[in-house]
């Protein structure tokens, strides 16, 4: 199946919720009462008709971005596909702490604590990507939690995070004000932003094309090169197959890296292109 665009999550992330449950579009998350550390399964899952129902024993400082990693590796046969995946996700954040900002913030200040002291899985990808970045204004597309802004918030650059994500675009400009570090946001498809030309120095677009079929990938790096001054940086996971789970629908490696180079090099031979592998593949596009 292609699509045309990362279709924007229907999870509200601040719905009202009674404490230590979530209830969503046929999922039910619980949290139980925590076993100790080595006692087994973090989670456990069955399903009664079309409601999938999750417990869980994790405790608040257990609650980062790595539990997306812990969700596939535990509950991976169990889940149906994205929309399934970020239901559950949600459900183990808002019962984990009681309250639905409160437990966002927990959620960002231990994912965002994790990446900055490098200890998170995602770290040195953020900080290749904030190496690379040129000049003082900054757009990120497909920016979901919103993670790469914040950090780069914090080196006093001008960022504009952006998603399709109504919800998603609106939490993050919750707890940026929270956390002090305001992020601009901006709702839109990457591949059609309200922007005029050259409004960045930089572009990112950390691990989004992954989510895309090749038309409409192409067509957001078609924009990401209409909006930057410079420099456009694209950062992609090398899998052996693409994480369904996460919205995975394209796999990519040097070879394909090196195709799209190619290909825009050819469209606009003032471009210089480099690519290169570092936790995934790189791929950046520079005006001469």
């Amino acid at each position: 199946m292609t699509v045309a665009l990362l279709d924007p999550a229907e999870v509200d992330p601040l719905a009202p919720t009674a404490v230590g449950v979530w209830h969503g579009d046929g999922v039910r998350v619980l949290r139980r009462r925590p076993h100790g550390q080595g006692c087994g399964a973090r989670f456990t899952a069955f399903r009664d008709g079309a409601v999938l129902t999750v417990e869980h024993d994790l405790a608040p400082h257990e609650l980062n971005d790595e539990l997306a990693v812990l969700l596939t590796e535990q509950l991976g046969t169990w889940l149906r596909g994205r929309p399934e995946f970020e239901q559950v996700f949600t459900g183990v954040v808002r019962s984990t702490v009681n309250g639905g900002m409160a437990a966002w913030l927990r959620f960002y200040r231990n994912s965002v604590a994790a990446l900055e002291d490098g200890s998170a899985a995602f770290a040195p990808i953020h900080e290749r990507a904030a190496e690379l970045v040129a000049g003082p204004r900054l757009i990120d597309l497909g920016s979901c939690f919103g993670f790469f802004p914040l950090r780069m918030q914090r080196r006093s650059i001008d960022v504009l995070a952006t998603d399709l994500s109504g919800p998603t675009m609106d939490l993050l400009d919750a707890v940026s004000r929270r956390l002090q570090r305001p992020v601009r946001t901006l709702r839109c498809d990457a591949g059609r932003v309200p922007l005029p030309d050259g409004a960045a120095d930089t572009v990112t677009a950390l691990h989004l094309l992954e989510h895309l079929d090749v038309p409409t990938g192409d067509r957001v790096l078609a924009e990401a090169l209409r909006l930057a001054r410079h420099r456009v940086v694209v950062a992609v996971p090398f899998e052996d197959h693409p994480q369904a789970c996460y919205g995975h629908i394209r796999r990519f490696d040097i070879d394909t890296l090196t195709g799209i180079g190619g290909r825009l090099c050819a469209a606009d031979p003032s471009m210089r292109v480099t690519v290169f592998e570092h936790h995934g593949g790189w791929l950046v596009l520079d005006r001469r």
